[in-house]
């Protein structure tokens, strides 16, 4: 018969991190009970009443008894709040380097995709030893990214974006779970996640036919949408140019301000209203129902690549249509920026 392993495989970096403060937190917990209850059984047969007469002495005050209660457990709690926030701080910054993957939750799937075109439903294949980031939302309800050997759990949530990271360290298979309930079949929202070398992964990423990278799919279906008609690489268009854009400041009207992020640009698209852009008119329409959430996230990196070339492994699979764009191409627009100001043509072509 096989093992049935008290803890699932530490097969990430973050993975001994969080075991080991689990640990901790088991062996102070059992520490204290065992000593709780053991003073309870002692103290019952100690001080037990021996005659109907006997009455216990009274005792007043106890401060050193009582500074010693107050201390260690707040000096324990405060190494466990300490630990477990550098834990989570860790796990809330993807690294610089991280690969971008993109992944989209539906009942009662997991559907993902890399920057270079390939798509995979309920699999994830990854390199060993290469951090990954994981931006997700869901097409419907809340669905929860969970990977035991990676000890890495993370709401995917609709309407938003949420992020998740992870460095793979041993090559193999992996359980994938959907840990939010979210309708009848979400015992059956499960997949598997493969690590694998880094030339096996290469070969792998090669193999498959693709239909383009993220960000060219982006830029076609910034072309289809009319979305060029407005945003203008001179910027000479009804909305602002969307080149260089992302990662950047953008200043709004009213006075405050917005960082261009995913976030940003998806509710460009789908709430164009929400935030105009100083110096332009709300004309843009929304796109809600009009694209989907891949086509979103297509348009997101596709707008990702206009921008300035991203930092080592920042974002790297439109970097070539990045450098491209800013030249002669009216794809410099994208339809999601339209929100930042107002993309008149757009509408027009719908």
């Amino acid at each position: 018969m096989g093992s049935l392993p008290l803890f699932p495989e530490q097969a990430s970096t973050i993975a001994p991190e969080v075991d080991h403060l689990l640990y901790f937190l088991l062996a102070v917990a059992t520490f204290f009970t065992l000593l709780i209850f053991g003073a309870i059984f002692y103290f019952a047969v100690r001080y037990r009443r021996r005659s109907e007469n006997e009455l216990p002495p009274v005792v007043h005050g106890g401060m050193t008894l009582e500074i010693l209660w107050t201390v260690i457990p707040f000096g324990l709690t405060m190494v466990m709040f300490t630990w477990g926030a550098a834990v989570f701080f860790d796990e809330s910054r993807p690294p610089d380097d991280a690969m971008q993957i993109y992944a989209v939750g539906k009942q009662w799937m997991w559907k993902l995709e890399h920057l270079e075109g390939q798509r995979e439903i309920n699999e994830l294949h990854i390199p060993l030893g290469r951090a990954v980031r994981l931006t997700m939302t869901s097409e419907d309800v809340i669905h929860s990214f969970f990977v035991p050997a990676f000890r890495t759990k993370q709401d995917v949530v609709p309407g938003r974006y949420t992020t998740t990271w992870f460095k793979p360290t041993k090559p193999g298979r992996y359980h994938l779970f959907c840990a939010e309930y979210c309708g009848t079949k979400h015992s059956g929202m499960i997949g598997w996640v493969y690590v694998m070398e880094p030339q096996d992964y290469q070969t792998w990423l090669s193999g498959g036919a693709t239909e383009g990278s993220l960000a060219e799919n982006g830029q076609k279906l910034f072309t289809q949408l009319a979305c060029d008609n407005c945003h203008k690489a001179d910027n000479q268009g009804r909305c602002p140019t969307l080149v260089n854009v992302f990662g950047s400041t953008v200043q709004l009207t009213g006075g405050g301000t917005v960082k261009a992020d995913e976030a940003y640009i998806r509710e460009s698209i789908l709430s164009p209203q929400a935030k105009i852009v100083k110096g332009y008119e709300p004309v843009m329409p929304t796109f809600q129902g009009l694209v989907t959430e891949e086509q979103v996230l297509q348009l997101v990196e596709y707008v990702r690549s206009l921008g300035p070339k991203p930092a080592a492994g920042q974002a790297p699979g439109s970097q070539a249509l990045g450098n491209q764009a800013p030249g002669n191409q009216a794809p410099a627009s994208k339809a999601p920026a339209g929100k930042k100001s107002a993309p008149g043509a757009a509408p027009a072509k719908q």
